[in-house]
């Protein structure tokens, strides 16, 4: 460091830590600097707690934003305050020396039986508002949100080290929805027109490959997937047996099958309607067909229709690879 730069530096630290100085030199900007490093608050809820007029208020917060003290930000019409984050460590060592020197003070205790006050408010605001809401949260929220971030939290719970098959993955929608969240994706699908719609919705994931083939002979190496998944496929294969027999094959001792598709119904015109070979399934029919394929732990159980679905009840189903080693 030259000394054209040593002199420019030690001036920049000369006029912070008078500025530092000057934010502190003032009772009501102590008292303002120990509720802000406690919580954001509103100039509003600031001249709550201090019982202070707007303009004092004002005045203070401006001088101590300019030395670097405070960060703002606007909320639609108001002014929200905290301590800055980019206060330097000069800084924090003599804001811990003031605040040290305050403990004690009647009017700092005050402000903070008062500030307690404001937040149990805040807090008792949101319960009124639940208690209020509780009827109406689901559509609320959903108008506000939507429901993927629903799906996306569920997905985040996979350990991030998974293999997994989506057999029969079609255009790839759930391929899509699973690659961020597992370390690999094998989409495996019959019809080269699926294939290509999948290919161009999973271009940007470098962790996914797709193969054409069909079902019942997987052209993957055996216990090489830690779960696969046939979600809306069985009704459209003609023999259930050597698709579950392969599917059970690739997964690793101690993988799961997930199976989604349709409850046994009746409505024939459905089914030829979509192309289906099967009118659905019965609980007992798939655990048979299960066990058949060396599968344990077998549970099926029905999954709540959705508002505005036309299609027969659908369920969802699981099994497991058995975690010994295989026969």
């Amino acid at each position: 460091m030259n000394a054209a730069t040593s002199t420019s530096t030690a001036a920049r630290r000369h006029v912070a830590l008078l500025g530092w100085m000057d934010g502190l030199a003032d009772e009501t900007r102590l008292r303002l600097l120990r509720v802000l490093e406690r919580e954001e608050l509103s100039v509003q809820e600031l001249c709550d707690v201090l019982r202070l007029p707007q303009s004092t208020v004002s005045r203070h917060l401006k001088t101590l934003s300019g030395s670097g003290w405070l960060a703002s930000r606007r909320q639609g019409t108001a002014s929200f305050y905290r301590f800055s984050d980019s206060a330097g460590a000069g800084a924090r060592r003599l804001w811990k020396l003031a605040r040290a020197e305050t403990d004690g003070w009647a009017a700092a205790e005050q402000d903070e039986v008062r500030l307690e006050a404001r937040l149990r408010a805040r807090r008792e605001g949101a319960e009124e508002f639940f208690a209020g809401a509780a009827q109406e949260w689901e559509a609320l929220r959903a108008e506000a949100y939507g429901h993927r971030f629903e799906r996306e939290a569920l997905l985040g719970l996979l350990p991030p080290d998974l293999t997994v098959a989506d057999l029969g993955c079609g255009a790839g929608t759930l391929s899509a929805a699973l690659a961020p969240h597992v370390a690999r994706l094998i989409g495996v699908d019959q019809s080269a027109a699926m294939l290509r719609a999948a290919r161009r919705r999973l271009e940007p994931f470098d962790n996914v490959e797709l193969h054409r083939a069909g079902l019942e002979a997987l052209p993957l190496p055996s216990g090489s997937c830690d779960a696969a998944l046939l979600v809306l496929v069985l009704t459209y294969v003609s023999e259930v047996a050597p698709v579950l027999a392969e599917a059970a094959r690739i997964l690793k001792a101690g993988g799961r099958l997930v199976v989604v598709d349709l409850a046994r119904h009746g409505d024939e015109a459905f089914a030829r309607r979509l192309g289906q070979a099967r009118l659905g399934f019965a609980p007992d029919d798939l655990a048979r067909a299960f066990a058949a394929a060396g599968l344990t732990a077998p549970a099926v159980r029905p999954l709540p229709p959705e508002a505005g679905a036309r299609g027969p009840a659908l369920f969802i189903a699981t099994a497991r690879q058995p975690a010994g080693p295989r026969r």
